[in-house]
């Protein structure tokens, strides 16, 4: 666990888990989930207030969706964020708790998550604007974390691109079937995930303990707005990937049409050809053209005309 301490606009300071609440500023006190099983034992006295055993155990669960719950003494927001692995696709995601008391912020997570450690480190090095309030900083941890979501946007275009371009292409590979399929299943599974997220943060807005100010609502606004791009954007790429599935069943019927016409064509040409043969073929005796000196070239030459104009005919109406 690590705290540190908050104090009039000044750089976050990092100080010993023993030491007394301080009079002035906040604390943010940063669990590991793997090493935060008995959490709750050091925080209470702290905040001498009592944390509810279900909230706990949500905050324990890595998976937990998004989620805002509360009491008289603190907010509870459990956020489900992106995972540490730079690939869009297959989706990975880690949920971060996050308990606002009065002048503490406790966060239970995973090791590694991106996130946090994000916004701890510009925190430490100055890069960021330190808040104010407990509220304050968890916004920008939830704020960092529907970033991340954001940036995934590009790369997910084009790895879901280059999937439908190969299930266009007639010698795609098999696989690509099932990593469509499976990239559309992802995509609700987003659309999923930023539904629970915006399901929270109303929550968050209706329900929270602190008094929310002008600028408060502004950034939860910004923060809902976000969540919503990236839900229509997950929309949207379910949409084309249906899209390519519809086009890609269209362009094998239109082969499959093209192959059935080019036969018909064909079976077409040589009916008139095997009715000739069939007719020279009969057994019987009174046969005249048998007999005939040039029946055979006659008979030739007529199989030819026939075939050629069979084949012009069909070639002016762009049969074949």
């Amino acid at each position: 666990m690590n705290l540190y301490h908050f104090n009039e606009r000044q750089r976050p300071c990092l100080i010993d888990a023993t030491a007394e609440l301080p009079h002035t500023g906040f604390l943010w006190a940063d669990f590991e989930r793997g090493e935060a099983a008995d959490w709750p034992c050091w925080v209470e006295p702290k905040v001498g207030a009592a944390i509810d055993s279900q909230h706990v155990e949500d905050s324990l669960n890595a998976q937990h969706p998004s989620f805002f719950d509360g009491t008289s003494d603190y907010d509870m927001m459990i956020f489900q964020g992106l995972g540490p692995k730079p690939a869009p696709l297959p989706l990975e995601t880690r949920s971060s708790a996050f308990f606002a008391f009065d002048r503490m912020l406790v966060t239970v997570r995973s090791a590694d998550s991106l996130s946090i450690e994000r916004v701890r480190q510009r925190l430490l090095d100055g890069r960021a604007k330190p808040p104010t309030s407990p509220m304050r900083l968890m916004y920008l941890f939830l704020d960092t974390m529907v970033d991340r979501f954001l940036a995934i946007r590009e790369p997910m275009d084009q790895q879901l691109t280059a999937l439908q371009d190969d299930l266009i292409d007639p010698h795609e590979p098999l696989d690509d079937w099932r990593e469509l399929l499976s990239a559309r299943r992802q995509m609700r599974r987003l659309q999923g995930l930023c539904e629970s997220q915006l399901d929270a943060l109303e929550l968050w807005r209706r329900n929270s303990r602190y008094d929310w100010k002008q600028v408060d609502e502004v950034r939860y606004r910004d923060l809902s707005g976000h969540v919503g791009r990236v839900l229509n954007h997950a929309v949207s790429l379910e949409h084309d990937i249906e899209s390519a599935v519809q086009l890609h069943f269209a362009a094998v019927s239109h082969r499959t049409n093209q192959v059935m016409q080019t036969l018909t064509v064909l079976s077409a040409i040589f009916f008139p050809l095997t009715l000739v043969v069939g007719i020279y073929g009969m057994n019987f005796d009174n046969m005249p053209e048998l007999h005939w000196r040039y029946g055979y070239f006659v008979a030739l030459g007529l199989l030819v005309v026939i075939a050629a104009s069979l084949w012009r005919y069909f070639k002016r109406r762009h049969l074949i």
